[in-house]
């Protein structure tokens, strides 16, 4: 089965997370046919609240913060299709002789100019019993350490980024306890003594059972098989995570040391006209830096397929460039664009609408 012209664009964004709308926000405002193709879920779905995102406010949940940027990669003519894309080769554009990429989710396929992958990453769950998420557990330290001010904290994980997160959750708290839950610590020699000198108590016995307030659903307490009782207001699990990377290993995408896809600072891959953004490379988890780093994908992809200007050697070969080739934007992003309420003076017809109108 061969994409139809509908389904051929410039720009495919894989993960509907916030760096893959940024990506499709960039690449559809600059005038390129954008699709984003999500399975739905993710990190970001799972937020209560939004923290760390400057004219984001506290109580904006999750889905309500992906649900407006949505509406504003459609606005401004980005397409979304719900799917799973399963896989993506490279294939010969017989019409211009041009390499382009063959995406496949389920019955639908696509093609496009350049890949972006923004598929992300799942982190590895603690086994149960386990405080409800968004209020007991939180898997985000930097988002959510200032939650926990003066209060009562846990970090589980018998690891160094445990260890670690334990001893940074002192600079909010005086009251944390890292949680091994019956497991055999794996942290170095140096990192043991870094926790000796640090006022946390390591305890090792297994979580028996969770305390939740009736009324908020907030942690009050967690329970231990020696019947020990531990007040808590929340805490972290330290078990790593897994990277969404089948895809890019499938392209011969380079990884990393731990995992991710390795990219350089426009989110370029070794591959050429393979993209990848958020949490799935290399940096901080946390929404504004992926947002960044989707921002800088749509405009290096940009400068790499916008048609002017055009080279002195393509000006030589071709001849200079005609009106009838002006502008390059397609007739269906052209469209939106004028009547966009962002558009200078305010929104208008299309340009073939106000030509009908004046045959009239």
């Amino acid at each position: 089965m061969s994409a139809s012209d509908e389904n051929a664009y410039d720009v495919a964004v894989v993960g509907g997370g916030p760096a893959g709308l940024t990506t499709a926000l960039y690449g559809a405002r600059l005038g390129h046919e954008t699709v984003l193709i999500d399975r739905g879920g993710g990190r970001a779905a799972m937020m209560a609240d939004t923290h760390n995102v400057i004219g984001v406010t506290e109580e904006t949940s999750g889905n309500e913060f992906l649900a407006t940027a949505r509406e504003q990669v459609a606005s401004y003519g980005g397409d979304f299709e719900r799917g799973f894309v399963e896989s993506i080769d490279r294939i010969d554009d017989e019409e211009d002789g041009d390499d382009r990429f063959r995406l496949v989710a389920g019955d639908d396929e696509f093609t496009a100019e350049r890949v972006v992958l923004a598929t992300g990453f799942s982190d590895k769950r603690p086994d149960p019993p386990l405080p409800r998420t968004g209020k007991g557990l939180h898997y985000c330290l930097h988002c959510d350490a200032y939650m926990f001010v003066d209060e009562p904290v846990y970090v589980m994980g018998h690891g160094e980024a445990a260890a670690h997160v334990a001893m940074i959750m002192l600079n909010v708290t005086d009251d944390v306890d890292l949680l091994t839950r019956g497991a055999e610590p794996t942290w170095s020699d140096e990192t043991a003594a870094q926790l000796e000198a640090h006022p946390i108590e390591v305890v090792h016995e297994e979580v028996s059972g969770v305390e939740n307030d009736p009324d908020s659903g907030w942690l009050e307490a967690l329970e231990f098989e020696d019947g020990t009782r531990r007040e808590y207001r929340g805490g972290f699990p330290m078990y790593g995570s897994d990277y969404n990377t089948a895809l890019a290993e499938s392209l011969g995408c380079e990884l990393t040391e731990d995992g991710r896809i390795d990219v350089d600072d426009h989110g370029r891959t070794s591959v050429d006209g393979v993209f990848a953004v958020g949490d799935v490379t290399p940096g901080h988890n946390q929404i504004p830096v992926a947002m960044g780093q989707g921002a800088k994908a749509g405009l290096a992809i940009h400068k790499e397929i916008r048609e002017f200007p055009r080279s002195k050697e393509t000006i030589a070969r071709d001849g200079p460039v005609s009106e009838a080739e002006v502008p390059a934007i397609s007739p269906e992003l052209l469209a939106t664009a004028v009547a966009h309420e962002g558009h200078a003076g305010g929104p208008r017809g299309s340009p073939s609408a106000e030509a009908a109108a004046d045959d009239d």
